[in-house]
């Protein structure tokens, strides 16, 4: 057993990839992911420090990316990220609807995560309650416009039919 346990910590330290966090030697575990408050990560919005908090509840909650060595192959442009650069730009980055391959590049760059206050907490439960509530007359809207283009469409097709 000690033989499997020493192969495996030589494997794990030859192997960064091996497994996402780099093992304590000692214990084995995980090392911590480092936390980061909002005032920290408002400090770095400059084209070369530019730091990013996407994440919520249901995504596994917020975390800190650097981006800064990405900026230049952003498909959208480095002055997307730039604009929110030192801000949460998670509300940004899940309207824009992210590929699976945008969210796997984005796990390169995660740094930590996101401490957040008893206040801060409270504050997005509130936007997230908010969200869901006005979140449900999209559809709603969308019917409305398709009903109204179709009801106009059929009124001038009857209209210019029966002008001819």
């Amino acid at each position: 057993n000690r033989k499997k346990s020493t192969l495996f910590c030589y494997y794990s330290l030859r192997h960064p990839t091996s497994s996402l966090y780099q093992p304590n030697v000692a214990t084995m575990a995980p090392e911590p992911e480092k936390e980061y408050t909002m005032e920290e990560v408002s400090k770095h919005n400059k084209a070369d420090d530019c730091w990013l908090v996407i994440g919520n509840d249901a995504t596994g909650g917020p975390k800190v990316y650097d981006v800064t060595s990405y900026l230049d192959d952003h498909p959208g442009g480095g002055e997307v990220m730039l604009d929110i650069g030192g801000s949460d730009g998670d509300e940004f980055f899940e309207d824009i609807g992210h590929s699976n391959d945008a969210r796997e590049e984005l796990k390169k760059h995660m740094i930590g995560t996101l401490k957040l206050t008893p206040e801060e907490i409270e504050a997005r439960r509130l936007k997230a309650e908010k969200g869901e509530s006005a979140g449900g007359g999209g559809m709603g809207i969308v019917a409305v416009v398709v009903a109204v283009a179709a009801a106009g469409y059929f009124y001038y097709k009857n209209n210019v039919e029966a002008s001819s």
